[in-house]
């Protein structure tokens, strides 16, 4: 069995270069919600020497609050500055000799496209107007993978192994209670679980099939590097491979 697992870099955490030996995608920031032109430099050479693929990390224009405020932008501005943002990082992966390989959008942008079917497909054009191959990151059986699904672009189910979940398989929002998993042993049975047997217990305590084809591990946690270990030694004691392939 194979699972890709990703993290969300150049948002300044330091543990950037750490993370890059454990994961096996990177999603870096594009400059709107953090980072700039050097981090992102700095984290494409990182991952290139570490093997890891490189991804784009697009947001909402929102440094002040970390990409995490809603908006309501006409698709054309969301397509724009999609398209921006993946062009900037894919010249950088170029110049360094190395080939962009997904798209996964950041905070609010990638939560209100789980929903929204003209944000998803305006991501999703934008995904595809650089370079249909690259493979498009969403929620797993959100409306962004479905957009991705109708542009033929290749798509990756997300799920997280630190965020709690609704019993309609979204994300509980950041705002409410049961948001994140601050408890290791229960963020490691929620991704096995996910994983292995492609369910995730809800906040409410349904059983929620999801697809995982990909695991996200917040490089901003408290113990993000402890818990990434244990996650890669319980994948490994399980016959899981980790691959972004």
């Amino acid at each position: 069995m194979k699972i890709d697992l990703n993290a969300d870099l150049g948002e300044g955490c330091g543990n950037d270069a750490a993370l890059l030996q454990l994961v096996s995608s990177a999603n870096i920031a594009c400059g709107f919600h953090a980072g700039d032109a050097q981090t992102m430099l700095t984290c494409v050479r990182e991952a290139l020497r570490n093997g890891v693929a490189v991804g784009a990390h697009p947001s909402f224009p929102d440094r002040e609050n970390f990409g995490r405020t809603a908006m309501h932008l006409p698709p054309d501005i969301v397509y724009a500055q999609t398209l921006y943002q993946i062009g900037a990082l894919a010249a950088l992966v170029c110049a360094e000799g190395g080939k962009l390989h997904h798209v996964k959008p950041h905070g609010m942008l990638y939560n209100q496209a789980a929903d929204d079917v003209a944000l998803a497909d305006a991501i999703a054009g934008a995904v595809y107007d650089v370079d249909p191959e690259l493979i498009l990151v969403g929620l797993a059986g959100s409306e962004l993978i479905r957009a991705g699904e109708r542009y033929g672009l290749r798509t990756r189910q997300e799920v997280f192994a630190d965020r709690g979940y609704l019993r309609d398989g979204r994300l509980v929002p950041r705002s409410a209670p049961g948001a994140l998993i601050d408890d290791d042993n229960l963020a490691l049975a929620q991704t096995l679980d996910m994983v292995l047997e492609g369910r995730v217990r809800s906040i409410t305590g349904e059983f929620v099939d999801v697809q995982a084809q990909t695991v996200c591990l917040h490089g901003d946690g408290e113990h993000a590097l402890l818990f990434a270990r244990r996650l890669l030694s319980a994948f490994a004691q399980r016959g899981v491979m980790i691959t972004a392939d």
